[in-house]
């Protein structure tokens, strides 16, 4: 059955505690990037890794997904050195194996990862959420790389998955593909191909494997769809669903803000119905929330109180869901 979870950063903070006293016992985590490796360990090698697994697991949570990536920018322009980034993310996977983490968020935005432009839009009773206008960046310079086509992206990424998918087989890891943010190209000359609900079917494709998969993030895919519930069960069909990122936008692709779970453009009841429809089993997680009176908007999108409300929110309807189908919880 689905659990929820929480984006927990790898070293115990408040967050832990309020994770906890909402209900939340699986984690997703990142890497342990900030912290003394013994020699010339790496945060993707194993004893950094067994220690911050120790951490979470003495926090009273199951890591359940690694949400975090070596550096992968030359990998993604199939530059000198790409396969040396795609030689740390073996050792990634080989090493979540060895200690029975069974999932690795992804994605394959280059240059920049997710993009806003602003993270100060007022929203409920004067909260505050990050927002996207494409007339704001049309303009915008291209990166100091250059301009990057979806052909080499996808040229690319067939590359890095022909490498890292058998190593994913053999350590029995899954790969969830995240959605590029936002699903829109081109942005400051650079592709986006995880853009489309056709392009992620083309992602399974190209290189099959039963480690192959998507990380819903439905901020995303609601702007790909207007039938997210139908896209939740035709990856699910498929055994595709590997995680999820449960949170709402309202708007379109070029210009939209992110929203309070309940007060989006998306029928998320009918969503949950659909996760439980496809016998969804991995983990879901709120994300992007607003940032509220008496918290910090350092983090836009990650502030610790709004968290609270997306938990019990998201609690509410898995529980509604789960009864309908006569199933314990």
């Amino acid at each position: 059955m689905m659990q929820i979870a929480e984006f927990l950063p790898p070293t115990p903070s408040p967050l832990w505690k309020l994770s906890k006293q909402a209900g939340v016992d699986w984690a997703v985590g990142g890497l342990p990037f900030n912290e003394p490796f013994n020699g010339t360990d790496a945060p993707w090698d194993y004893l950094p890794l067994v220690r911050m697994k120790q951490r979470y697991e003495s926090g009273g949570f199951n890591l359940a997904v690694i949400e975090a990536r070596p550096p992968l920018n030359k990998a993604k322009r199939g530059l000198p050195g790409r396969d040396e980034e795609i030689a740390t993310v073996c050792t990634l996977i080989e090493n979540m194996g060895r200690l029975g983490i069974p999932v690795w968020c992804y994605e394959w935005m280059t240059d920049f990862n997710w993009l806003r432009t602003s993270t100060n839009t007022i929203s409920r009773g004067g909260s505050v959420v990050t927002s996207f206008d494409y007339n704001l960046v049309k303009d915008a310079p291209p990166t100091d790389e250059g301009p990057l086509s979806e052909e080499k992206l996808w040229e690319t990424l067939e590359y890095f998955l022909k490498r890292v998918m058998p190593v994913a087989e053999k350590w029995n890891v899954k790969l969830a593909m995240h959605p590029d943010d936002p699903p829109l190209s081109p942005l400051r000359g650079i592709g986006r191909i995880m853009s489309s609900v056709e392009n992620y079917q083309r992602l399974l494709d190209l290189v099959p494997s039963p480690m192959n998969g998507i990380t819903l993030c439905q901020g995303n895919f609601t702007l790909m769809t207007d039938d997210l519930p139908g896209v939740i069960r035709h990856f699910g069909r498929q055994g595709k669903v590997f995680f999820v990122h449960f949170r709402d936008v309202r708007g379109d692709v070029k210009k939209y803000e992110e929203t309070w779970h309940d007060d989006g453009k998306t029928d998320m009841l009918a969503c949950m119905r659909a996760y439980r429809d496809i016998n969804f089993d991995g983990v879901l997680r709120p994300d992007h929330v607003p940032t509220v009176e008496g918290d910090s908007n350092e983090n836009a999108g990650y502030s610790s109180f709004g968290r609270l409300y997306a938990i019990g929110y998201i609690r509410g309807l898995h529980q509604a869901v789960y009864s309908e189908a006569g199933q314990s919880l």
